[in-house]
């Protein structure tokens, strides 16, 4: 598929895509002889794993970390026990930091309703207009 449809499936721009094609995050599996990127379902994939970590605050060089470890655990490369214990150590860690980024913004969104909440109490009610 080409870029605007995995920009509407992905609901990321156009102009973020090709950033994270600029910084290696994501390459098109392919370009149409018209020079177009071209991008498969795993490209897409890949794209949504990387739209849901930006909200968490990871960087793109721990986006690229956790990309890596799991491209290694998806390959056809037969693994070393070692290595495959390093590499799911590392998805396990990138597991727990969203877990507790995921608590640090429960936590501020509860701040801001009660905040919101300090704010509508202050106002006269609707019916006193």
């Amino acid at each position: 598929m080409q870029i605007g449809e995995v920009a509407a499936r992905t609901e990321l721009s156009l102009r973020t895509i090709r950033h994270y094609e600029e910084t290696g995050l994501v390459i098109p599996s392919a370009r149409s002889q018209g020079g177009f990127r071209l991008y498969t379902e795993a490209d897409v994939s890949r794209l949504m794993v990387i739209r849901r970590m930006k909200p968490l605050g990871f960087s793109l060089d721990e986006m690229r970390d956790l990309l890596e470890a799991t491209d290694r655990l998806d390959s056809d490369v037969q693994l070393s026990t070692a290595e495959r214990g390093e590499l799911l150590d590392r998805v396990r860690g990138f597991e727990q930091a969203a877990q507790q980024r995921v608590a640090d913004l429960r936590t501020q969104l509860a701040r801001a309703e009660e905040f919101a909440a300090t704010l509508r109490e202050r106002l006269p009610s609707a019916s006193v207009r």
